[in-house]
């Protein structure tokens, strides 16, 4: 038994993340053309070599009819004459069995983005598509990799004969494309010594991290190869930065051999002496556990930590005369969550015009007290009715339809403001119908969406089940609209006791008094957005889960239409 082989595979099955290398398929190419742009230019020659694990698996070459002359000086460089070319087919016959041969591989090309623009545009002027497969560039590997003093340039040419290559390139495709794979090899070899033994790690692999940097992979080494939660922590043990993570191990491995562009993130890794992580059962309670942390932490390299996603809402002042008021606190009978102030002030109108109330021209606290006047009230400089010009009773309609439309009780409200659209319209004054279209549509996915969060943080408890793609399933409990447990039961393991098990382990959740009970409107978009997923089945529920029958769900129709016509809008601009 070879003892030193053995060693050597056991250190890459520990070792290598995501898919290894020596089982990943590579088809690397080479193109011949009659210039350098795509499209004036056309393909003369194409050859391709697909490999794995260092074993060819085959070949593609052809010549391409350009349908144009090859000038002289192409003619002079390839050795590709217009008379060579002449019976070839044209590119668009040759395209679809191109596209077969390199189906589910990895695209490897000396100067990739050369040759690939070439190619996509090909595909492009003739109807097929790209296929989404991950390129990788010799020339960009090399100069990572290989020191000015160890070969006088970057060219094929240069790089065939460091790494001695059975083929010698002559500004032919296919026999560029074989020098090429020597190259790749090569550089393979180069890069696995830094620690890059799989595609993940390679398409990730930056020259600017520091060998200080890279030593740091060890920071990752006890995580587990979970889902779950990471959390970068700094000298002081504070919070850097948090992410989750399918494979916890694989990902924050990623930052220490990763191409990271983004500055603050690289300074973020320089930072970190310690990667904490909390293990999670599945996806869906690492997406909510970083939310929470999100929140706690505020780590300063999250974008999120710095532009918070609060929600705003549109409430009813506790006046005799109400008006509507945009808030941060939302409280019993609120409309939102809205994502902007002003996304929120333009609902808060749309509602103004539809129904005689108005809107309040200074921010009044949600809890304002009964009856107490604003500064601009006091200064008779407010243009709300609460002055005196109508009496309650006068006013009390437009009052109730705004609480019924927010209560899921009625919609009057939308049909007037569709009304009102209509006559514009009719009125010819297109653009201005236009523009109260797109806002009313704003206005009804909030409404859609405060329904159906309102509707799911009602529920005491709510049990439901995924399956996990393996025959098995995961399950979340739900009390008022927050996660409050999470498991999994493996292919063949009875499901309903693990169910037991998680509501008796379950979070107690006291709810709030708010539309939300407490809850966030990012969490419950979370959970909302796992429950709609295929597959996914309620196990129990305390109450039933219903949408209110006269909500804003019957007009999504509406907002599709909407949204089409938007985008006919658009596109005749």
């Amino acid at each position: 038994m070879d003892v030193g082989r053995r060693f050597t595979d056991l250190q890459l099955t520990f070792d290598e993340l995501g898919t290894p290398l020596r089982d990943t398929t590579f088809v690397v190419f080479d193109l011949e053309t009659t210039g350098t742009k795509p499209g004036p230019d056309g393909i003369t020659e194409i050859g391709a070599v697909k490999v794995r694990g260092g074993e060819v698996l085959g070949e593609f070459g052809t010549f391409v009819n350009p349908g144009m002359p090859i000038p002289p000086q192409i003619v002079s460089l390839t050795g590709i004459t217009t008379a060579m070319v002449h019976d070839a087919p044209r590119i668009e016959r040759v395209l679809p069995s191109f596209l077969e041969f390199i189906g589910g591989a990895v695209l490897v090309a000396h100067n990739a983005g050369f040759d690939t623009g070439f190619v996509r545009a090909a595909c492009a002027a003739h109807g097929y598509a790209w296929p989404k497969a991950a390129v990788v560039c010799t020339v960009r590997l090399a100069r990572r990799v290989i020191p000015r003093e160890e070969t006088p340039s970057y060219r094929l040419s240069a790089l065939a004969q460091l790494f001695g290559a059975s083929t010698t390139p002559n500004h032919r495709a296919l026999a560029d494309a074989r020098a090429t794979v020597d190259v790749l090899h090569g550089l393979l070899g180069r890069v696995g010594n830094l620690g890059v033994h799989s595609l993940e790690e390679l398409l990730d692999y930056l020259p600017e991290i520091t060998p200080a940097q890279r030593r740091k992979r060890g920071l990752a080494a006890d995580l587990p190869e979970r889902p779950g939660v990471y959390l970068f922590r700094g000298p002081g043990d504070e919070v850097l930065y948090v992410g989750t993570a399918g494979n916890l191990r694989r990902r924050v491995r990623q930052y220490f051999t990763g191409s990271e562009t983004r500055g603050r993130i690289r300074e973020m890794v320089a930072l970190a002496v310690r990667v904490d992580s909390v293990e999670c059962a599945h996806s869906l309670e690492a997406e909510v556990r970083e939310l929470r942390l999100l929140a706690a932490h505020r780590p300063a390299y999250n974008r999120r930590s710095k532009n918070p996603r609060n929600a705003w809402w549109v409430v009813l002042t506790d006046e005799a005369f109400p008006r509507l008021s945009v808030v941060r606190v939302a409280r019993d009978g609120a409309l939102g969550p809205f994502r902007t102030q002003a996304g929120a002030k333009t609902g808060a109108d749309v509602l103004a015009g539809a129904t005689g109330l108005r809107t309040c021209t200074q921010r009044i606290p949600a809890n304002a007290v009964s009856g107490t006047p604003c500064v601009l009230a006091e200064l008779g400089r407010c243009g709300a009715p609460c002055a005196g010009r109508q009496s309650v009773a006068e006013y009390a309609p437009a009052v109730e339809s705004v609480a019924d439309l927010i209560g899921g009780i009625g919609n009057e409200p939308l049909h007037n403001a569709i009304r009102q659209i209509d006559e514009l319209a009719a009125a010819e004054h297109y653009e201005q119908a236009a523009r109260r279209r797109d806002e009313l549509a704003g206005l009804i996915r909030s409404v859609d969406k405060a329904h159906r969060m309102s509707a799911l943080a009602a529920i005491p408890e709510l049990v439901a089940a995924s399956p996990d793609g393996s025959g098995g399933w995961e399950f979340a409990v739900l009390r008022y609209g927050r996660l409050a447990s999470a498991g999994v039961a493996r292919r063949g393991v009875p499901p309903m006791p693990i169910v037991d098990q998680l509501i008796a382990a379950a979070e107690t959740v006291i709810p709030g008094t708010d539309p939300l009970r407490g809850g966030t409107s990012e969490e419950i978009g979370v959970l909302l957005r796992w429950l709609g997923r295929p597959g996914v089945r309620l196990v129990k529920t305390a109450m039933p889960w219903a949408e209110p029958a006269h909500g804003a769900a019957r007009w999504r129709s509406w907002v599709d239409l909407a949204g089409h016509a938007r985008e006919l809008e658009y596109a005749a601009n």
